[in-house]
């Protein structure tokens, strides 16, 4: 009896369902503990951590003061340790404790990071006195705070000094906002105007039209844009030296005395003394910082704003120029191409595109957009540029045409299975009430297949989003100088290379010098990409959800 139920339980096809039930539940955990590594080991560099300071003697040494943040500890094999050259007796223990500290000071110590062995440690405190600036340059300084000067001139000291550098710092950050306008804002625009009245000059002469009433017209612009200029780089001069005004000085835990200028300064804090509310604080103000400024530090610092912005500008561009092709090639195969060999063959050409690898896209956008169409749009638009490329460069329109191009195949196969599943009848319907074809398709056939059409676009920019080998050499840099989008005409710069989340965490994961420091920005960039397509995708499904509800009526 057990055996003939066994038998028929397993001929009923349950035992498949719970294991596909289990396979599916499996890769969701699996999604969910990917991204819950990445969140904690990304967002937990934000964290103010305690500056330990500890007395660190290694056996046949004089001991030394050693202050810094402990960042990661593992046990390690004796042998390892004194094959390394370390004192270390192998009879002790297998393993002895190796901690990496953020110990800071980089003009002094010559690094960031500092491998110890947690046994050679004694005397750990936590003095709340102790000082953490974070520096624009440099990376962070640990220390003890003796003195605040203006122009040289001693203002505070000792206990005094800790307020009176907060204030400063305040007035460093309302100077470095004014700072940041002026270059980017103000002279960034006089430098557009510049450079678009040299090409102007250029093509009048290769015209043969420059002539005296327009060269004194063009000087008269030229005067303009100089005046313009000196009185903003007197501003910009007044500007610097106040932000270099103020400095103070600091001593490190081992006795040594560094003067810093506090324009090189970002924020100073005591993370011994801090509560939890503090720290709290801190670490949202941090987060913060890091979505919505720019970087520092060889992208090890700062924010990576330039590079969500570039992200999403460059997938939106892609959407729109990918939609109407995609549509349009799939309404011709479904609704007017005849149904015969070459059609098969067109689409099992379009279903092998979509398994290419990226790279070769990114070759063919180099070779073709870059060189070809943008070398021939240099010549015939712009000959007063040369031989400075404008579109005959990576850039953002070529970056955008490239993912276009490889998420075609997506957008076709998707919008074509979506007008497949249309009933025919609804078709024939609307023919008999007098609709012509043409009227057909836009009235019925393409309103009922626009959830399809929506699917085909989120599978588009999920695969976009993420793409990091064809933009390498379609349009995508470590660091740009400027947005994309801004105030100087055209306001969108589309021949302007752009960063990008993609290539940012491939460039501070592996072709940064501060590998340490660099770590945790790979996790928090990577967290921060996923959440990017997530919100890309989860708009689209919103759009298309309400198409889908939009035309069910029509589907029964």
């Amino acid at each position: 009896m057990k055996k003939d139920s066994l038998k028929t339980w397993i001929k009923s096809g349950t035992p498949w369902i719970w294991m596909n039930a289990g396979a599916v539940s499996i890769a969701v955990i699996m999604t969910l503990g990917l991204l819950a590594v990445i969140a904690v080991r990304g967002l937990e560099h934000f964290w103010p951590a305690d500056v330990i300071v500890s007395d660190y003697r290694i056996p046949g040494a004089e001991p030394r003061v050693m202050a810094g943040e402990i960042v990661q500890a593992e046990e390690v094999p004796r042998a390892r340790l004194a094959a390394s050259g370390l004192p270390v007796d192998v009879e002790g223990g297998e393993f002895m404790t190796r901690e990496l500290l953020k110990v800071g000071n980089r003009e002094v110590y010559g690094a960031d990071f500092s491998w110890v062995i947690g046994e050679w440690l004694s005397n750990p405190r936590r003095p709340v006195d102790l000082v953490a600036l974070e520096r624009r340059e440099w990376g962070n300084f640990y220390g003890e705070l003796l003195n605040v000067k203006e122009n040289g001139q001693l203002v505070a000291e000792g206990d005094a000094a800790w307020d009176e550098l907060q204030k400063r710092i305040s007035r460093i950050d309302q100077l470095h906002a004014q700072l940041s306008r002026l270059e980017k804002v103000d002279i960034g625009r006089i430098n557009h105007g510049l450079e678009r009245l040299r090409l102007k000059t250029r093509k009048l002469e290769l015209n043969d039209q420059l002539d005296a009433a327009a060269q004194a017209d063009l000087d008269a612009e030229r005067a303009q844009w100089d005046a313009e200029y000196k009185a903003l780089e007197g501003e910009l001069t007044s500007l610097y030296q106040s932000v270099n005004r103020d400095s103070i000085t600091m001593r490190t835990m081992d006795g040594q005395e560094k003067e810093i200028t506090l324009g090189k300064i970002v924020r100073a804090y005591r993370p011994n003394a801090m509560s939890t509310m503090d720290k709290m604080g801190f670490y949202f103000a941090k987060v913060w910082e890091f979505v919505s400024d720019e970087p520092r530090e060889a992208n090890t610092e700062g924010g990576i704003f330039p590079a969500i912005f570039g992200t999403v500008l460059m997938t939106i561009i892609m959407a729109i120029i990918v939609t109407p092709f995609g549509v349009i090639a799939a309404v011709y195969l479904r609704e007017y191409a005849k149904q015969g060999v070459l059609t098969r063959i067109i689409r099992i050409a379009v279903n092998n595109l979509a398994g290419v690898p990226s790279i070769v896209y990114g070759v063919f956008g180099l070779g073709f957009f870059v060189y070809v169409l943008g070398g021939s749009l240099d010549r015939i638009f712009y000959p007063e540029a040369a031989p400075a490329p404008v579109f005959g460069t990576p850039g953002l329109m070529w970056a955008s045409l490239t993912l276009a191009i490889l998420t075609l195949p997506v957008v076709i196969v998707a919008t074509e299975e979506g007008l497949a599943r249309i009933p025919r009848i609804l078709r024939e319907g609307s023919l008999a009430l007098g609709a012509t074809k043409s009227e057909t398709l836009w009235k019925v056939v393409l309103p009922m297949a626009s959830p399809a059409m929506m699917t085909g676009l989120i599978l588009a920019v999920a695969r976009a989003a993420g793409e990091v080998a064809p933009l390498m050499l379609v349009g995508v840099v470590k660091l740009a100088p400027s947005l994309p989008l801004n105030g100087n005409y055209p306001y969108l710069h589309l021949d302007q290379k752009i960063m990008h989340l993609g290539f940012h965490i491939f460039d501070v994961g592996f072709q940064s010098p501060n590998v340490e420091a660099a770590r945790p920005l790979v996790y928090a960039t990577a967290l921060l990409l996923v959440i990017v397509i997530a919100t890309l995708n989860l708009s689209a499904v919103v759009i298309r959800n309400h198409l889908r509800e939009k035309y069910k009526a029509l589907d029964h």
